[in-house]
């Protein structure tokens, strides 16, 4: 790893949209290495409450937390159970929420977090460093439900190829490693034409099935939804379609813009009133330069919406 500061992806972008102002209440519901929360403490007097589940950010942002004199904290858990963990803090509202989907680039880059197969390390994955980890998934599921979790996931049109590879591989030896799976996956998987490395797709498969991301951003958005005052904005960026297709349906629905039920039908309980107001009709995506100055950037997509004064709709918070 590089000594460079750890800039994140529409910082400018997110921090006008977040919007803060003196004596705001915000929420940085995946604080990592705390670039959105020090944007928004830098450019307000507001107070921010950083959220991560991984135990290394929580430790590095309590670091941090000691620069802005009580303004900050950070707090250890999932961003999806935010509205609990603030009201632990005596916040039963918030001026402002922005998501940063996805693996940071502070876990990709760091080998014995075992994410990424540029470098090798332990097949890990786990963002919380406990539960069933890569390896334990590789080793122990079916060939179908290997093959399952990379076609929902990491949308690998050769699935079932890689999950039968894996499965008779691990016959004479356990996978351990990134480097190990890596060189499966490159084995039994074509190149493509756009150079993108063919273990992209598994490795995205399997981080997610590992820590439920999309699990949790359904409930993270519902916890927003929650815990947003009338006027509040919601601010998220995504980084592959799977993600994005969650926050635009969600927002989609919330603003009123779901599927309308059929006249046909019986008349039932009078429609929810719209919950948010979108303030962007399309995603903001970053601009030339910052792609040309971080690759990671080009993919990313910025969601806006603004809360309203109706009712949330997940009142029950949907927690299983």
């Amino acid at each position: 790893m590089t000594g460079a500061p750890h800039v994140p992806v529409l910082l400018r972008e997110v921090v006008t949209a977040m919007a803060p102002r003196a004596d705001a209440v915000l929420v940085d519901g995946t604080f990592g290495a705390g670039g959105y929360a020090r944007a928004m403490l830098e450019a307000a007097a507001c107070r921010v409450f950083g959220i991560d589940r991984d135990p290394t950010a929580v430790a590095r942002g309590r670091e941090l937390a000691k620069s802005y004199d009580g303004r900050l904290t950070v707090l250890p858990g999932r961003f999806g159970d935010m509205d609990l963990l603030l009201e632990s803090e005596g916040v039963a509202s918030v001026d402002g929420v922005a998501l940063d989907l996805g693996v940071s680039s502070m876990q990709i880059d760091d080998a014995e977090r075992g994410f990424s197969f540029q470098k090798d390390g332990p097949l890990d994955m786990r963002m919380e460093k406990q539960g069933l980890s890569a390896a334990d998934m590789v080793n122990a599921l079916s060939e179908a439900e290997l093959a399952d979790i990379l076609w929902r996931y990491g949308e690998e049109r050769h699935s079932r190829r890689v999950a039968r590879a894996i499965v008779a591989d691990r016959r004479q030896q356990p996978f351990a490693t990134t480097g190990q799976l890596a060189e499966l996956v490159r084995r039994v998987v074509p190149r493509s034409k756009d150079g993108i490395d063919p273990a992209t797709r598994t490795f995205q498969a399997l981080r997610i099935a590992v820590n439920d991301e999309l699990g949790e951003v359904n409930r993270g958005l519902a916890a927003a939804e929650r815990l947003l005052a009338p006027g509040g904005r919601l601010v998220v960026v995504s980084f592959h379609s799977l993600e994005d297709r969650v926050v635009k349906d969600f927002l989609k629905e919330r603003s009123g813009g779901g599927a309308r039920p059929s006249r046909h039908l019986p008349a039932v309980a009078a429609a929810k009133a719209p919950s948010f107001r979108l303030l962007t009709r399309k995603p903001v995506v970053p601009s030339t330069e910052e792609t040309a100055a971080n690759s990671r950037a080009r993919s990313a997509r910025l969601r806006v919406a603004e809360r309203t004064p109706a009712p949330a709709w997940s009142v029950d918070g949907g927690r299983a």
